[in-house]
């Protein structure tokens, strides 16, 4: 890369270019929902219902009178109209309205607002066309007339709603993150150049993430919240890299190294420290892959891509950047920077990793209480699947959603689907049908043929998320059935149930991948037994603190109002998501301090004084790294989507938690606990490693080629030939 930097260059622009232009269509090839298994029970029950053109109701129109009840004649007769107009609409089935034969719970408890439910048929953007059409339509005074109100709603156009927000939100928080990133980044390094190298690695990997991303979602479903996963981990990674990266070469270019020996050298240290970190960041991204839902999944395509590209370009086009740049790399610096030495370590982290090393018992065991207390919501934990209260109240579905929930007793658009294989003789249907209506918090039971042969429409008296609904489910399930058949119980509540239980299932697997795989990478990285081990109960104890923290904050609903959110049950795949992405970031951050300790105890420091080399040269950086991840992360805490503000503010959380005190204060307190047995390993793992980069003592100028002069940390004044070195 050293050697023909102009070429690697070329081929970044190039893949960047091919990036930008293929990569623009990702956005119309994702999806929103994939929170369901779909060889669950309900997934199965969907799918043979959609075949029997029986699908569940997607459409919730609320048509609330101006003056009077819907019983009134003029009520009435707009009420008529409004339902013919529904149904007349193309690719519109199952209509049912309070005022065309209707259950009686279609009517408010007031009397002054009925409800219609409907099918929309289609998928993706199509759908997400049609019933934002539909909404438009309905609203009008020639479909409503004047005698009505109409507010329109349903899980097809909550669906369209959330994937406008998160893309707007989206767009947002990049117009925000980017510039506010550079400056922090200009501010750390002083330099306007070495400030902007880091942003090119995150740019790059956003870039090729959104073409990988573009391709998948041509082949395979993929969730179009992996898109915020892309901006977050693209960005925060390519500088966490970027920043090791140049700062490594600014130390070496200290220590009076030629240009392109300090690329070199940088790559095999910093670089080789990156390898290993986008090693077990992909690993545990990669756990995601367990997990039947689409929606997780899709955050595993987006982070393990744009974790590989961040990395990559990182060893490959910043080493070429770098060697051009040579001693520009600290052009353009801002005045008011103070000048540091480079490479002598930071005085604020040696000092706090002198009095850790010290006293390393009383500065853990108040950390470990804080991080334990904030673990403790958690054990009262609640899950749901997300629907329209994961929206601002300003959006129609959000609206009309209310409207379902505070003034009706039946939950139409949240009937369960349950569809009969085989063919049950009308008898048997119609006791089985009579079993289903006698079942508590049913409100109504509606079969055939209004609901298509083979098929029951049960409609719940309380919300789908709640406990009674998740009984109902097994009631129903429990429940005889018709001699030769099987039954099939799908709709939202049913998807829920099969969540808990499909993530409930995985969950041991995952844990166990992820603790093996960061458990032999970390082992062939460290060459140590206790690290790994010490590395993971760390972990597990950072993220317990996390969950916690967000079900104080998004379940008990503390800070819903500086945040506007709806407080409820936390997403049944949002803590898995959380879990592995601050997982793996914590093992990034973990790699970067070992890396550096492992280096001092390898040119021949004692455990404590390696402990204090390796936090003094990467606390700062660590440190850093975490702010500006967390200041991408915690942008999206200010999204209108509750998902995106958990997923922002969760990850946001547990970054800056892991790079300030668990990098900073438990680590080096358990390993200096630990003492030499940090270093134990098996006889096999024991082979000796010189240290790839020892640090050379004070370089003559002869080191460098004619024409040039070397930079050292003890230069204080501009040379002529150079602009003035700042480090």
């Amino acid at each position: 890369m050293t050697r023909r930097p102009r070429l690697v260059l070329l081929g970044a622009l190039v893949f960047l270019v091919l990036s930008v232009v293929f990569g623009a269509e990702a956005t119309g090839r994702l999806k929103t929902q994939g929170y369901d298994d779909p060889r669950s029970e309900s997934s199965r029950a969907a799918l043979v219902a959609a075949e029997r053109k029986g699908a569940s109701p997607n459409l919730v129109v609320v048509a609330q009178a101006r003056g009077g009840s819907v019983d009134d004649p003029s009520v009435r007769s707009a009420g008529e109209g409004l339902t013919r107009h529904l149904a007349a609409q193309p690719q519109v089935s199952a209509v049912t309205s309070y005022w065309t034969g209707g259950a009686a719970e279609l009517r408010g408890r007031d009397g002054h607002a009925a409800m219609l439910v409907a099918h929309v048929d289609g998928e993706g953007e199509q759908l997400a066309a049609r019933v934002k059409q539909l909404r438009e339509e309905l609203t009008t005074p020639a479909a409503s007339g004047t005698a009505l109100t109409v507010h329109v709603g349903g899980t097809a156009l909550a669906d369209a709603e959330l994937q406008d927000v998160s893309e707007s939100d989206l767009k947002r928080a990049e117009s925000f993150v980017l510039p506010g990133t550079l400056i922090l980044l200009v501010l750390v390094f002083g330099s306007v150049v070495a400030a902007a190298l880091p942003l090119l690695i995150g740019v790059l990997a956003v870039a090729g993430t959104l073409l990988v991303l573009s391709a998948l979602g041509a082949v395979t479903d993929v969730s179009v919240f992996a898109l915020n996963l892309t901006t977050a981990l693209g960005l925060g990674l390519g500088i966490d890299y970027g920043l090791l990266i140049v700062s490594r070469f600014r130390e070496e270019l200290a220590a009076g190294y030629h240009p392109r020996n300090a690329a070199i050298r940088t790559v095999r240290t910093a670089g080789h420290t990156i390898a290993f970190s986008a090693a077990t960041v992909s690993a545990a991204l990669a756990t995601l892959l367990v997990f039947p839902p689409y929606f997780l999944r899709s955050f595993a395509y987006a982070g393990i891509a744009v974790v590989v590209i961040a990395a990559v370009s990182a060893v490959t086009v910043l080493p070429a950047l770098l060697t051009l740049l040579g001693t520009r790399v600290n052009a353009w610096p801002v005045p008011w920077r103070r000048r540091v030495h480079a490479g002598s370590g930071s005085r604020f982290w040696a000092g706090l990793a002198r009095i850790v090393v010290r006293r390393p018992l009383i500065a853990a065991l108040p950390v470990i209480g804080l991080l334990v207390v904030l673990a403790g919501p958690f054990a009262h934990a609640g899950f749901a699947t997300p629907d329209d209260r994961a929206l601002p109240v300003s959006a129609s579905s959000r609206q009309t959603g209310d409207l379902v929930r505070g003034t009706f007793d039946m939950k139409g658009s949240s009937a369960l689907t349950v569809v009969m294989t085989g063919a049950p003789s009308p008898s048997a249907q119609a006791e089985y049908t009579r079993r289903l209506s006698a079942l508590p918090q049913v409100a109504q039971v509606v079969g055939p043929p209004a609901a298509g042969p083979g098929r029951l429409s049960v409609v719940p008296l309380v919300d789908p998320q709640s406990r009674a609904a998740q009984q109902l489910v097994h009631d129903i399930r429990a429940s005889p059935v018709p001699a030769g058949t099987e039954v099939l119980v799908g709709g939202p509540s049913a998807v829920l149930v099969d969540a808990k239980a499909t993530v409930g299932d995985r969950l041991p697997l995952a844990l166990a991948v992820i603790t093996l795989t960061t458990f032999l990478l970390l082992l062939g990285f460290t060459r140590s037994l206790l690290l790994p081990l010490k590395a993971i109960a760390l972990n597990a104890l950072s993220l317990a603190a996390v969950l916690g923290a967000m079900v104080w904050i998004f379940q008990t609903g503390h800070l819903h109002q500086l945040l506007d959110f709806t407080p409820g049950p936390l997403s049944t795949t949002m803590p898995v998501l959380l879990f592995c992405i601050v997982f793996g970031l914590s093992v990034d951050y973990e790699v970067f301090v070992l890396a550096r300790i492992k280096e001092a105890h390898d040119a021949g420091q004692d455990n404590a004084d390696s402990i204090v080399s390796g936090l003094a040269h990467t606390g700062g950086i660590v440190t850093t790294a975490g702010a500006l991840l967390a200041f991408t992360l915690l942008s999206f805490g200010t999204s209108q989507v509750s998902l995106l503000q958990f997923f922002g503010i969760g990850a946001g959380l547990g970054v800056l938690l892991d790079a300030t005190l668990v990098r900073g204060v438990l680590v080096p307190a358990l390993m200096r606990l630990a003492g030499d047995l940090n270093w134990w390993a098996p006889r096999l793992l024991r082979r000796k490693e010189p240290s790839p980069a020892p640090r050379p003592p004070p370089a003559p100028a002869r080191r460098c080629p004619p024409g040039r002069i070397a930079v050292r940390a003890s230069v204080r004044t501009p040379v002529r030939t150079h602009a003035p070195a700042r480090h």
